[in-house]
């Protein structure tokens, strides 16, 4: 099976697209606006971008109208957002937040989500969430799609301060994945969690290479 996505629909009933870039992490990003009401939504489409100093992207597509997502307004306005490890216990509250909610209502609400205060970011923190990112707001780059719902904003931001709880930290000083349980994303409807993970070093890398993979800086 081949087929040209820009001129054809897929043979297959369902898309294959996003059930070939798998799997996602999500970046489940709260922010707030400039008059005060917050916004809690997961992207999927999040990814860091380098690490020396650590900087991130997530792309937000429009809403079917053309209207922009609160993510992106309130991260311009402000110059700030969060990212919340999305988690296995939390799994509903993410999906939840994923609801296009009229303006005004905060899906802290909506989810049952429990707050924590940032310290250098306007917008809260998820407080159950084993890990967070306060990002500075960098740049917006806008790419249009055939549609507008198709159309993007893709935001990049810098992370100015990391939050791990120590309880998910292990003795050697790593963080203790199978034990979290990270969302990540699929195709369709379907997600998965991180449950096993197993190392390999790339032979032959020195000390510089090395530290280049495991994303410590100099």
């Amino acid at each position: 099976m081949k087929y040209d996505p820009t001129r054809e629909k897929s043979p297959l009933p369902y898309s294959p697209f996003k059930s070939c870039t798998v799997p996602r992490p999500i970046g489940w990003l709260s922010t707030i606006s400039s008059e005060g009401v917050e916004n809690l939504a997961p992207y999927s489409q999040w990814q860091n971008l380098t690490f020396d100093p650590p900087m991130v992207m997530f792309s937000a597509n429009h809403y079917p109208d053309g209207r922009r997502k609160d993510t992106v307004l309130n991260a311009e306005e402000t110059g700030w957002f969060v990212w919340n490890m999305a988690t296995w216990d939390l799994r509903e509250a993410v999906n939840i937040s994923a609801m296009a909610l009229p303006a005004g209502e905060s899906e802290f609400e909506r989810a049952g989500v429990r707050r924590a205060s940032a310290d250098l970011a306007p917008a809260p923190m998820v407080a159950d969430s084993p890990c967070h990112f306060e990002v500075r707001y960098l740049s917006t780059h806008r790419l249009p799609g055939n549609t507008p719902v198709g159309s993007i904003d893709i935001v990049f931001g810098r992370v100015e301060r990391i939050h791990v709880e120590d309880e998910v930290v292990t003795p050697e000083g790593k963080l203790d994945i199978p034990r979290i349980r990270p969302l990540a994303r699929l195709g369709y409807y379907d997600y998965t969690t991180v449950t096993e993970t197993f190392e390999m070093r790339v032979p032959g890398a020195d000390e510089a290479a090395a530290m280049g993979l495991e994303g410590a800086p100099a």
